[in-house]
């Protein structure tokens, strides 16, 4: 079933972004209101960072991957549009570098709404809940990935704690800073120069798209997005970012072998029963609203 709806979704993608893409790669979904605490841009350096990695070794040995972006941003919300905008630009470079060809697919669906994402969610194979620990309410997007058989990579942060202890730990990709970690990494004093240093990969990530690589050689346009990373990084992508590349391979790694990923899957639909809406309602009629069923008899 899960191969049938992959195949459908790359289908769509065909059909309306004129891209083909390999359904037997990871799915690797990220679809979500566009917030930089969400950490898109945490998944865009990611994929940057794979792109370096096989531009340096063209024979580089990788798991195909597929990166399906649904996003919207608020009107008004420059940065949010800027990392829509940087997301699209990678996924231009991306798609037509022959190095790349059948290892990397990044794809921007346009317009994401309820009627897209009934395609998108059965189709995901990873869905990516990447917030930075403290900032998620509960959203249900994790939900509906997790309830599709699709297995979460994500932080401690909101439902990603619920859907882990339900589907079990070792059937959930966990990485990153606990709430408790980042409050004290703010309060210590944090500077994410220190990481951008430190690490040559994230270093390299970032430096690609310093230089206009992909902007057209325009190294003004991603310029703010930069500065807030090098210098603010509210949401802490720089320090987490080691952890998400790790975790990622953890990933790449248990997809090779495709029957414990299935059971995996499978698990997570099975064990995500919990979050149903008749259960939802079931318990606040029990615990909070005090009403009984009535009985209602049918002529």
């Amino acid at each position: 079933i899960k191969q049938r709806n992959k195949e459908r979704l790359a289908a769509y993608i065909r059909e309306h972004n004129g891209i083909e893409v390999d359904a037997n790669s990871i799915f690797d979904v990220m679809a979500k209101r566009l917030h930089e605490y969400k950490r898109q841009l945490l998944k865009t350096l990611h994929i940057i960072t794979l792109y370096n990695q096989i531009k340096a070794d063209p024979s580089l040995t990788v798991v195909p991957r597929t990166f399906i972006f649904g996003a919207k941003a608020a009107p008004g919300y420059h940065m949010a549009k800027l990392i829509i905008k940087l997301i699209n630009n990678v996924a231009e470079v991306v798609n037509n570098d022959a190095d790349v060809a059948g290892r990397l697919k990044v794809v921007f669906l346009e317009n994401f709404n309820v009627t897209l994402a009934e395609k998108i969610y059965p189709a995901a194979d990873i869905s990516e809940q990447i917030s930075l620990a403290g900032k998620e309410a509960s959203g249900t997007g994790n939900m509906k990935f997790a309830l599709n058989g699709a297995l979460t990579t994500g932080t401690l942060d909101g439902a990603n704690i619920e859907i882990r202890e339900r589907v079990g730990e070792e059937n959930f990709f966990l990485f990153g800073l606990t709430a408790d970690e980042v409050f004290a990494l703010k309060e210590n004093g944090y500077d994410p120069m220190d990481y951008y240093r430190g690490n040559p990969e994230l270093k390299a990530a970032i430096d690609r798209v310093a230089s206009g690589f992909f902007s057209d050689g325009n190294v003004q346009l991603f310029q703010p997005l930069l500065d807030s990373l090098l210098y603010h990084d509210e949401y802490l992508l720089m320090a987490d970012y080691a952890a998400y590349v790790e975790c990622q391979d953890i990933a790449s790694d248990a997809y090779r072998d495709q029957e414990a990923w299935s059971r995996m899957s499978i698990l997570n639909a099975a064990r995500c029963g919990f979050f149903s809406s008749d259960r939802s309602m079931r318990q606040y009629c029990e615990d909070i609203w005090k009403v009984a069923p009535v009985e209602v008899e049918v002529e």
